[in-house]
């Protein structure tokens, strides 16, 4: 057997082992030494390539087809700075339970060290964000060697879907020649493994009586609270809710919980307790004895703080991945079993409770907060940025996604997007809460779900502006709405705002870009909103369109500012009013 014909069934057996596993989407970035693997990925007949040039971008990309599919992806470069370009999107990945399977091409080992071009040190290169790394062989003839590879490319599947979910690294140390034998393709006739091999993956269960003494406990509590983060698992929705029934809790929903917005009752669903929390009155008078917290933690810093602050009370927090998610360190009880099945299991054993006064209380303060902002905003006739989130969640379809990008239009996502029934998902990159990214993630999700729709920041759109090209390239269907205060807008509301001689050029940081050429530059329709009549006109063409198109809302930071507190100083009157009445 030549070195060309080893280099191929190895490779092959690798890349059929991979698919065997589950691995039907790939991303490759363009290179010399990764040659092999791309021309063998864009052989088998079982697999979709995306090329994208930008490292970076190709990372996020990745991450979104995965995000959106809840499947394993793998993804490719060339040896080098390439696979560091990876990195942002491999700590994203890991801190979001995202299976990504990183393959790196590398330089063979006599050229390691040496002053080699093109080679840098790439053992371990992702530190403890990967599950799993190994260095691959160096290919070579014989069966032992194709069974070899055909099981690390299953075992790479198996670490990247366990326990939490995550990234797995796996580094190619590659000879030249790089050229496989492609005629006849390796993959018209079965891969000659030794072994078929299956992977088979359960849920995290307690004993019976475990539930039944979990049940006992928590009907034993009347003022308890059910907290909701970021958690995208279907059928999550309607077993939380059957929970919050037969306990007669309040449901705390985070928008990244995807009970905002779907077909089951959302009645006891509390999403304005961001506002709510920043009255003080409510703050101390309506402690908590018991909290159940599913999910990743919420975006809301006054929840967080309220969390933090619940002193003296039963903190549970269930998690079906085995991870320690408590980085105030107040829960008192960690539960490591599978979400939905504890929900239902313990909703099952209990006798649904009568509404209590506790429950009516926060039901109550959720509506008159809601009122409040929906009366705020509808009075608001300049463009704002939490309008453009109360604007989008009236105008957008059913079944739609929308992808948030993170700093404001996140936090605003949080306040402004109430439930509804227009079974919304909502997507967003809250591992490491970073900026980068966001459009090519944004991008990779919506090969696999449509309509979508991304509210994205103009730093992080010009973060990521690279990211538009998969979509002149592929066709891609997405619709960005452009929030640009031409600048950071978050650090208005924090403490930097207090120190005005170096604000702006430290924090503010103006570009004044003019993005439309952005879009332009990559084939996509683009308008500039001027009114919320013309952005109602916008967001209905937008159901229709087919390709890039970005819709841009210019606002003025210091005016959201000032509208945000506007609203939170109305809704804690209201509160007030609310609660002097009641002690009455």
């Amino acid at each position: 057997m030549s070195d060309q014909e080893a280099l191929t069934s190895y490779l092959a057996a690798f890349i059929e082992g991979l698919e065997q596993a589950g691995i039907k989407d790939v991303v490759i970035s363009p290179g010399s030494r990764s040659t092999p693997l791309a021309l063998l990925f864009a052989e088998h007949p079982n697999i979709d390539i995306y090329v994208n040039i930008d490292e970076r971008s190709a990372g996020f990309f990745a991450l979104g087809l995965a995000k959106a599919s809840r499947k394993p992806v793998a993804l490719l470069c060339t040896s080098g700075t390439a696979a560091a370009n990876y990195y942002p999107a491999v700590v994203e990945a890991s801190l979001s339970r995202v299976p990504l399977i990183v393959l790196t091409a590398d330089r063979p080992h006599e050229l390691r060290d040496v002053g080699a071009p093109q080679a840098i040190d790439q053992i371990h290169l992702y530190g403890r964000h990967v599950r799993w790394f190994t260095e691959m062989s160096l290919p070579e003839k014989g069966n032992t060697m194709l069974n070899y590879a055909n099981t690390a490319a299953t075992r790479a599947v198996s670490e990247a879907l366990g326990l939490p979910s995550g990234p797995v690294h796996l580094n190619f140390p590659l000879r030249e020649p790089l050229l496989p034998q492609l005629d006849p393709s390796p993959f018209l006739k079965k891969i000659a493994t030794a072994v078929k091999r299956e992977l088979k993956f359960g849920r995290l269960e307690l004993p019976k009586e475990v539930y039944l003494e979990i049940a006992e406990e928590w009907r034993g509590y009347e003022k308890g609270l059910i907290v909701c983060g970021p958690l995208d698992q279907p059928g999550f929705s309607e077993a939380i809710i059957e929970l919050g029934e037969v306990l007669g809790f309040p449901i705390f929903a985070d928008p990244l919980s995807q009970l905002r917005s779907g077909s089951s009752s959302n009645e006891l669903v509390i999403d304005s307790y961001d506002a709510i929390l920043k009255t003080e009155e409510v703050r101390l008078n309506f402690q908590p004895e018991l909290i159940i917290r599913f999910g990743g933690m919420p975006v809301s810093k006054p929840l967080s703080l309220f969390l933090q602050n619940a002193k003296n009370v039963k903190q549970v927090i269930v998690d079906g991945n085995r991870s320690w998610r408590d980085p105030y360190h107040v829960g008192t009880e960690m539960v490591y079993c599978d979400e939905i099945n504890l929900c239902k299991l313990v909703s099952k054993v209990i006798p649904k409770r009568d509404i209590s006064t506790w429950l009516m209380d926060w039901l109550e303060m959720n509506q008159i907060t809601k009122n409040v902002i929906e009366a705020q905003l509808h009075s608001e006739s300049k463009l704002d940025e939490g309008k453009a989130i109360r604007e989008l969640s009236r105008w957008i379809p059913e079944d739609s996604i929308i992808f948030v990008g993170n700093s404001m239009p996140i936090r605003d996502m949080d306040t402004f997007f109430h439930t509804n029934k227009k079974n919304i998902r909502i997507m967003a990159n809250r591992g490491a809460n970073g900026i980068d990214g966001v459009i090519s993630t944004a991008l990779g999700s919506s090969v696999h779900s449509r309509p979508l729709f991304l509210v994205i920041g103009d730093l992080s759109f010009f973060h990521d502006m690279n990211g538009l090209l998969a979509a002149k390239i592929y066709n891609l269907n997405i619709n960005i709405i452009l929030l640009n205060n031409d600048g950071g807008g978050i650090f208005s509301y924090l403490p930097q705002i207090k120190e005005p001689k170096h604000f702006e050029v430290l924090f503010g940081t103006p570009t004044g870009l003019n993005f439309e050429h952005a879009v332009k530059l990559y084939h996509g329709q683009y308008t500039r909103i001027n009114d919320w009549e013309s952005f109602q006109v916008a967001m209905i063409d937008a159901a229709n369109y087919e390709g890039l198109n970005v819709i841009e809302i210019p606002t003025d930071r210091a005016e959201n500012t000032a509208s945000h507190r506007r609203i939170w100083e109305q809704v804690s009157r209201e509160i007030n009013k609310y609660l002097q009445s009641v002690e009455k």
